[in-house]
């Protein structure tokens, strides 16, 4: 899976090969002998980019993560390792030191914890180019788990460390805990299931509530188990808040949060029947900043808990929402049957969960003034009754029956000529990441368009994970074409079209020549006066195929939302004939299959695109269609023999030229350049190279063991037949 950190397919299905081609993407390159690189933190003022992986510190340049690399190794010592070995850990995936924590502490200092084998440390890190660990190691308890396969996740805050962690060996003791700094030290009400319950935690984020700053909340987000009497336990997904300022109760709730309050974040999808398909485990969050710094958007990535379907979605939601729900009615479990109700008894004053010296409470300065009913409410009560519906009650982005799911997202805010659009950067866990827009419709619908996917594994977005990291660009406009209908089709806020090629979109450009929209997407409209030139980059091309086998006609749309069209038109015909799947021919997402050729399939093939009312050449392609027997002649006469008495045998009308004459040679003679030489190759590998001298029927057979498979690109073949089993 991806971890994505964010700075500042049209899908188009890029590969890693491709990918790096196009000079937009680099990946990590140093062979070091580590894996996880999880935690990644940015340092503009250094113009540095913190990464955490097995036993090392990585310090890179922002700008190009190959350049001038420091990196800093810091492991266990011998002694602690056979020390977590002897207690039954795996050596390579438990006991060395994984950095799960890198907060910057000052102008020069970050502070770095890691899980020490299941001994959690933490130590001092110097800022910039050539940082160093200070000699000076502490306990990490309270700040980075002891297993390295459990989520943590931290914020320091005014010399202050907030963390959610699982605090002890077994991993069953979770918190969120205050540590450091000057402040008494917190946590929450221990192996209390109505606080926490097996928590996985995913994100934290101060956002303040006001401009009084004693009322600046700290927010958490996880996933726990939830359960009923009777129930087998669910995993729901939580927001949980505590006030900044927070210093427990004077006599209940001492060294605990006081003002810790949750909620269930909903991201379901309504049916037609009333009952809602929830997508109950987070798994990422991001906070998009506005204007109003009070007000973020909060992005969610879900997925489906079972495994009764595999589903993910992207939830949104507003601080206006999360505020109303946390200041609505309280939850408590009542009646015969001990089920979950709305609270409806006084509520004590000052309400539960209100920071104290901020705009309701300006009069109490800390929560040990606050009175024990209050307390005792808060210990009892820490749930809120109403859940967080996202915003218009569904999800943004949703994805089921297909073979991924979301895992990881980053938004960016971009200006494009028809106004502001945000661009989610989603990555999967197959190691993509898929750049979508959502657009809105006049209908109140929405529409999305999946811009491209990008392999990333095998301004800028930096995506990590267990194996590497890799700095990605965050636009390729250059990919879509070199047509203005291609660019305008390609609907990228990223890009236009600036009279000459695909590039990328500036405020600042001349009207008169830029050409983008985002919303629409109409190349007829915006393209006018560059229309004529679509298909001056049609691809031409001539293949050849042998009588009684397959062949592949590779044409693939860049966008999703084409309609692809083949037509044929034969040898010494003007008429087209439109190409229908049937029992030989199949269409597929990337060309057409043709099964069994025949002589009569010999011709020109010309593979169209239609979006938008836009129609477009794609590929012309001269289907040569060679008899078997022609084939078997020249074989037996040598590969770099004259094959010309054997052509004029052929079955098929086509009449070569000098020219075509070579190529057919060159065919024969130069393997892994061809698929008629592939052909070839698996009859001589059988035996007697004289194939002449086999009987018709012994010719039949051999024909059917092989199979033989046209392809243009020799690797695949294997593949290819394994696809078209499936496919048939």
């Amino acid at each position: 899976s991806c971890w994505l950190k964010y700075c500042v397919c049209l899908t188009i299905c890029l590969s890693w090969g491709l990918l790096l081609s196009t000079g937009t993407a680099h990946h990590f390159a140093y062979l070091l002998n580590t894996t996880d690189y999880r935690i990644l933190r940015m340092d503009e003022d250094y113009d540095r980019m913190y990464i955490g992986s097995k036993d090392h510190i990585l310090s890179l340049d922002l700008h190009d993560i190959n350049k001038d690399p420091h990196i800093i190794h810091w492991p266990v010592s011998e002694r602690r390792k056979m020390e977590c070995l002897v207690s039954g850990k795996d050596a390579n995936e438990e006991c060395a030191n994984f950095i799960r924590l890198i907060e910057p502490w000052n102008r020069t200092q970050l502070y770095v914890c890691g899980t020490g084998a299941y001994n959690p440390v933490c130590t001092f890190v110097n800022r910039g180019r050539r940082p160093q660990v200070r000699i000076k190691v502490e306990s990490g308890k309270g700040k980075c788990s002891y297993d390295p396969k459990l989520n943590s996740v931290s914020a320091l805050i005014n010399g202050e460390l907030y963390a959610g962690v699982y605090v002890d060996f077994m991993g069953t003791d979770s918190a969120i805990f205050r540590t450091l700094g000057t402040k008494t030290a917190m946590r929450t009400d221990q192996y209390n299931s109505r606080w926490l319950n097996d928590p996985t935690f995913i994100h934290v984020h101060l956002i303040p509530d006001s401009a009084e700053r004693n009322d600046d909340k700290l927010y958490f987000f996880f996933r726990e188990k939830s359960s009923e009497m009777g129930q087998s336990p669910v995993t729901q997904s939580r927001i949980g808040r505590i006030c900044l300022n927070d210093d427990g109760g004077h006599c209940c709730l001492v060294n605990k949060w006081s003002t810790f309050l949750k909620a269930r974040l909903i991201c379901s999808v309504p049916g037609t029947d009333g009952m809602e398909t929830h997508f109950d485990e987070l798994r990422d969050v991001y906070i998009q900043p506005t204007q109003d710094t009070k007000n973020p958007v909060i992005y969610g990535v879900f997925s489906v808990s079972g495994s009764v379907f595999k589903g993910s979605a992207v939830c949104v939601y507003s601080m206006a929402d999360i505020r109303m729900v946390f200041n609505g009615p309280f939850a408590h479990k009542e009646g015969p049957n001990y089920q979950w109700v709305a609270y409806t008894g006084k509520i004590p004053y000052p309400r539960p969960g209100t920071c104290p010296g901020g705009t309701f409470t300006p009069n109490m300065k800390s929560t040990k003034d606050y009175p024990d009913e209050v307390i005792n409410f808060m210990r009892n009560h820490p749930a809120m009754y109403n859940p967080v519906y996202p915003v218009h009650k569904r999800p943004l982005v949703v994805r089921t029956n297909v073979d991924y799911e979301f895992t990881t997202v980053a938004v960016d805010q971009v200006a494009a000529a028809d106004g502001n659009y945000e661009v989610l950067f989603l990555g999967t866990d197959k190691g993509t990441v898929q750049k979508v827009i959502v657009l809105p419709r006049d209908d109140l619908q929405t529409e999305e368009l999946v811009l491209e996917e990008v392999e990333v594994f095998k301004q800028q977005m930096y995506v990590s994970s267990m194996v590497g990291l890799t700095q990605l660009a965050l636009h390729r406009c250059d990919m879509y074409g070199e047509a203005c209908a291609d660019c305008c089709l390609a609907r990228d806020p990223y890009c236009a079209w600036d009279g000459k090629s695909c590039s990328r979109y500036s405020a600042s450009q001349k009207r008169r020549s830029r050409r983008q929209d985002v919303k629409y997407g109409n190349p007829i409209r915006q393209c006018r006066g560059f229309n004529s030139n679509a298909n001056k980059n049609t691809l031409e091309m001539v293949q050849y195929g042998v009588e009684g086998s397959s062949t592949f006609l590779e044409c693939q749309a860049r966008s999703p939302h084409a309609v692809i069209k083949w037509h044929l038109q034969r040898d010494n015909s003007d008429r087209r004939k439109e190409m229908r799947s049937d029992g030989r021919v199949l269409k597929t997402e990337q060309g057409l299959l043709l099964r069994s050729l025949q002589p009569s399939d010999s011709g020109m093939y010309q593979c169209t695109a239609t979006e938008k009312n836009f129609k477009h050449l794609l590929v012309k392609l001269q289907l040569v269609v060679l008899s078997s027997r022609a084939v078997n002649n020249a074989l037996v006469e040598g590969a770099g023999g004259i094959v010309s008495s054997s052509l004029h045998s052929s079955s098929t009308q086509w009449t070569p030229s000098a020219g075509q004459y070579k190529d057919l040679l060159t065919i024969l003679s130069q393997p892994e350049m061809t698929l008629i030489n592939q052909y070839c190759q698996d009859y001589w590998q059988f035996g007697d190279p004289l194939l002449g001298a086999l009987k018709a029927k012994d010719l039949k057979e051999l024909k059917e063991q092989k199979k033989p498979r046209n392809r243009r690109h020799h690797g695949e073949g294997e593949e290819e037949e394994e696809q078209e089993e499936v496919e048939t």
